[in-house]
């Protein structure tokens, strides 16, 4: 008997890793073959060594796992845990023991693995996640984020379920530091209730900038997870904050790897041959030594700024000094739903033919350095300051195109106008709101002075 996608089994089946990322119409096709199996109380749902090409999932009851007479974890249905696949190792390495009767789901790897990959520019109003009455103070929204991220969605379920169970979490009080620029970088974060200030010391001795605001299911700390180098901000609580955290290791092996794609030197050309846009991330001064042909200046602080600025449906080829800079800089793209690959060890294995010099320099370096702050849907600006400091440093290196009238250096001539428009557009802005906040100003002097005078008259 098929499940019914409306009926309680079908809302549980739509909540499992990896179904919850299927379109609407895919996931109610796979219910058709879909069937909700029984057992009874003190029974093996399957024992150690047993070889299966099956995924179990719990939908009623509890389930013990263990290993001889040592159990590992009990697992019940409607926690977190029961919505990935019960020990999904082939062959089994520990038992499954049933506490109670048992409702469960049984699905062949094949149709799990053969999930049509998700394409970064369908809705997200097919998720699971906005099926159902959010409630902005659960603390189980964090969930939700994880699984409505591109790159979390692109992940093989096992990861996912890994990256679940290693979350550990903490509790900030307000006023501490949970992350000091400079520092070598040992955590990814995710905020799972509370509020965190991200500030950043352009210099060892100046005064600390307040960039921004980070609140409730906003992630930070990859950038130096990816790049290897030391972290760029700090990052306060305001309030007691409860955090989520995984550590480098692991989010290295269960993230990074999977999510990042590389390509070699040789393959660059075919690639913006096929129309994706090849960004060096670095810093000016390192672009003006040498760079590849075609290639556009964003150095990394930049890149954020610009976002907006991309086309989605064509990809970008990331390029750096080493490789490291540019992981950091695809990750913030693949979030952005922007297919991205690195050039494989970066301007170090380029060949000597392929660099070229420019024929212009930037005009001034760039602080190149801000912690990716959130998953794209809830990014804050904690107050205009942040908003000054941030744009006085958002200018763009641009290298030079000659002028064959090709249409690929049109592409790059537009691309670049494009992000120029942006900068101007957002230091327009900035120049408005602070002659917004002078002009308020002026007027309250000036009816401070008009009372004065006719107090002065009076007497």
């Amino acid at each position: 008997m098929s499940v019914d996608i409306h009926s309680e089994d079908g809302v549980i089946i739509r909540q499992l890793i990896p179904l919850s990322t299927l379109p609407s119409n895919q996931f109610e096709l796979l219910c058709k073959d879909m069937v909700v199996e029984s057992i009874k109380k003190n029974e093996f749902l399957f024992k150690r060594n047993d070889s299966t090409n099956e995924l179990l999932y719990l939908i009623d009851g509890t389930v013990t796992l263990q290993s001889d007479t040592l159990k590992v974890e009990s697992i019940k249905s409607g926690a977190e845990s029961s919505r990935f696949a019960l020990a999904h190792q082939n062959p089994r390495k520990i038992d499954a023991f049933t506490n109670t009767a048992v409702r469960f789901l049984r699905l062949n790897v094949d149709i799990i693995s053969n999930l049509p990959s998700l394409s970064y520019e369908e809705e997200n109003s097919y998720m699971v996640t906005d099926e159902i009455e959010e409630d902005n103070n659960s603390d189980d929204d964090w969930m939700a984020t994880l699984l409505k991220s591109p790159i979390f969605k692109a992940l093989p379920p096992q990861n996912l379920q890994q990256i679940i169970m290693g979350l550990e979490e903490v509790i900030v009080e307000k006023g501490e530091k949970i992350i000091t620029q400079g520092e070598e970088g040992d955590f990814y974060y995710l905020i799972k209730k509370g509020q965190c200030l991200l500030s950043r010391k352009p210099s060892e001795n100046a005064k600390e900038i307040k960039l921004g605001l980070l609140r409730s299911q906003d992630t930070f700390g990859e950038d130096s997870l990816l790049s290897g180098l030391p972290r760029n901000v700090s990052i306060t609580a305001v309030t007691k904050t409860k955090l989520l955290r995984l550590s480098k290791d692991k989010f290295i092996s269960l993230i990074k790897k999977p999510a990042l794609k590389f390509i070699s030197h040789t393959d660059v050309n075919n690639e913006i041959a096929k129309g994706s846009l090849l960004l060096d991330v670095r810093p000016p001064d390192e672009y003006k030594v040498n760079h590849l042909p075609n290639s556009i200046n964003m150095p990394f602080f930049s890149l954020r700024m610009q976002l907006k600025t991309f086309d989605k449906k064509k990809g970008i080829v990331v390029v750096c000094a080493d490789g490291k800079a540019s992981e950091a800089a695809a990750f913030l793209l693949l979030r952005h739903k922007i297919d991205a690959l690195n050039v494989d060890g970066g301007m170090e294995k380029a060949p000597p033919q392929q660099a070229e010099k420019p024929m212009t320099a930037a005009a001034f370096a760039i602080d190149d350095g801000i912690e990716t702050l959130t998953d794209g849907t809830n990014t804050h600006q904690s107050n205009e300051e942040s908003i000054d400091d941030l744009t006085g440093e958002d200018l763009i290196a641009q290298g030079d195109v000659s002028n064959t009238g090709s249409q690929d250096n049109l592409q790059l001539e537009n691309q670049k106008l494009k992000q120029m428009v942006a900068k101007l557009t957002a230091d327009k802005e900035m120049l408005e709101k602070k002659y917004r906040i002078l002009y308020k100003q002026s007027e309250k002097l000036k009816a401070v002075l008009d009372t004065m005078k006719i107090g002065g008259g009076s007497n």
